[in-house]
C-alpha cells in the first residue's frame, strides 16, 4: 500500500509531537514530507533528522539560518528552509503532500490551511481559528475544491465518529464535553490571584500554555462550539456544552429518537490523531490499557455562566454572524497573552473580549483577506484595553 505522505504544520508543540509519535509507529502508512514550526529549533532539528521531510519553515530568517548551521553539523543537507508567513505557505502547499496536519496554535493557522485547501490538500485540523476566524469561505472552498476536512480536536473528533451513517435530519443536538480546568471549584472571587503557571496546569490534558488558559476561562469550549457551527452546519440551539471533569467522554450526539451516541476513551491526543490519519480506517494504536470501571464514576453538569462567561460569547458571536467570530477569537489571543506576560488578571481576560466585541463594528466577511482586516483592527482594540486594564 501506498504511505500517506504528510505534511505537519506546528511539529513541535503538543499535536506536531504527538502526531510525528504515531507517524514514528506507522512508517509503513505516513512518511513526512514537510514540517513547519516556530522557533524551537532545537527540537526542529530533531525532527528533521529522524523523518527527512523535504521543506521546512520557521518564524523567521535569522531562525532559518541557525537551523540551517545546526543541520550542516548533523551532516544533513539539500533541505529546503524557508521562513514567515511565505515558508508557511510553501509548505502548507508543498506538491507531493496528501494530508495537511494543521496544527498551529492560533490565527496564524488560517491562511496556510486556508491555501492548502485551495490547492486540494486534505486537511486533519486541529487549528480551530481557521473554522472560527473564516468558517462559511473554508467550508465553502472544501466544498468546491473536493477536500476533506477530518477534526482532530477531541471533542470535534467524538461528534465527527458518532455522526458516521447516520444522517444530519435525525440530530436533535450535539453534546460538547469540557473538563472544566483547574479552577472548576475555585471560589469566584479567588479568580483575580489566579498566576499563569496555575492556569496551565490542566489537571486532564498535556497542551500548550495559550490553549490551557483557553480551557480554565472556557474560551477553549466556546470556539470548539463556534468550530461545530461551521464544520457540521448546524445552529447553534443545536449546540449544547456539559461540564465532564473525567475528560473520558469526549463528546456526544443525541438524535431525534432519544438515543444518544458517545465516544469515549482515555485522554490521549494520538486518538483522535491516529483516526484524523488514517480515517475511515483506525489503526492498532497498542496503548496502555484503559480501565473504564476505574475510571469511574462518570459525571455530567451544566456549566456555570457565572463563572464561564466565555461560554455566552460563542452563542453571542454565532447570532450576530460576519466578522464576529473573528473579533472574538482576535481578542482572546491579546488578552491571553498579556495574562501570561503578567500584564493583566486572570479574571480580566474574558472581560476585554466581551468589550472588543461591542466596540468593533461587525461586518460581512468575503474574503479571507477581509478576516485578516477584521482581525487586526480587533487586536489594536483588545491591546488598548489591555492597556487600560495595566495603567
Amino acid at each position: 500500500m501506498k504511505s500517506k505522505r504528510i505534511i505537519l504544520l506546528g511539529s513541535t508543540g503538543s499535536i506536531g509531537t504527538n502526531t510525528l509519535d504515531v507517524v514514528r509507529r506507522f512508517r509503513d502508512r505516513f512518511q513526512i514530507v514537510a514540517l513547519a514550526a516556530g522557533e524551537n529549533i532545537s527540537l526542529l532539528a530533531d525532527q528533521i533528522e529522524e523523518f527527512s521531510p523535504e521543506i521546512v519553515s520557521v518564524k523567521r530568517p535569522d531562525l532559518a539560518k541557525a537551523l540551517e548551521e545546526r543541520l550542516r553539523h548533523k551532516g544533513i543537507k539539500n533541505l529546503t528552509i524557508v521562513s514567515g508567513r511565505e515558508g508557511l505557505i510553501k509548505v502548507a502547499t508543498w506538491p507531493s503532500g496528501d494530508l495537511v496536519v494543521s496544527a498551529l496554535v492560533g490565527a496564524v493557522g488560517l491562511l496556510p490551511t486556508y491555501e492548502a485547501i485551495v490547492a486540494q490538500k486534505d486537511i486533519a485540523l486541529a487549528n480551530k481559528e481557521t473554522l472560527v476566524m473564516a468558517g462559511p469561505l473554508v467550508m465553502e472552498e472544501a466544498k468546491r475544491r473536493g477536500v476533506k476536512i477530518i477534526p482532530v480536536d477531541s471533542e470535534h473528533s467524538a461528534i465527527f465518529q458518532a455522526l458516521c451513517g447516520n444522517p444530519a435530519r435525525e440530530v436533535k443536538k450535539i453534546v460538547l464535553t469540557a473538563s472544566g480546568g483547574p479552577f472548576l471549584r475555585r471560589p469566584l472571587h479567588e479568580l483575580d490571584k489566579v498566576t499563569p503557571e496555575e492556569a496551565v496546569a490542566h489537571p486532564r490534558w498535556k497542551m500548550g500554555a495559550k490553549i490551557s488558559v483557553d480551557s480554565a476561562t472556557l474560551m477553549n469550549k466556546a470556539l470548539e462550539v463556534i468550530e461545530a457551527h461551521f464544520l457540521f452546519g448546524l445552529p447553534s440551539e443545536k449546540i449544547k456544552v456539559l461540564i465532564h471533569p473525567q475528560s473520558i467522554v469526549h463528546s456526544l450526539v443525541e438524535y431525534q429518537d432519544g438515543s444518544f451516541i458517545a465516544q469515549m476513551g482515555p485522554p490521549d491526543m494520538r486518538i483522535p490523531i491516529a483516526y484524523a490519519l488514517s480515517w475511515p480506517e483506525r489503526l492498532p494504536l497498542e496503548l496502555p490499557e484503559f480501565d473504564l470501571a476505574k475510571a469511574s464514576p462518570l459525571s455530567f453538569e451544566e456549566p456555570d455562566l457565572k463563572r464561564f462567561p466565555a461560554l455566552a460569547l460563542a452563542y453571542k458571536a454565532i447570532s450576530e454572524g460576519g466578522g464576529a467570530p473573528a473579533v472574538l477569537n482576535a481578542a482572546n489571543e491579546v488578552a491571553v497573552a498579556a495574562f501570561l506576560q503578567g500584564q493583566i488578571p486572570f479574571s480580566a481576560i474574558v472581560p476585554i473580549v466581551q468589550k472588543t466585541l461591542s466596540m468593533v463594528e461587525i461586518r460581512d466577511i468575503h474574503s479571507i483577506q477581509e478576516v485578516m482586516e477584521i482581525d487586526l483592527l480587533a487586536r489594536i482594540q483588545a491591546e488598548a484595553l489591555v492597556l487600560e486594564e495595566v495603567s
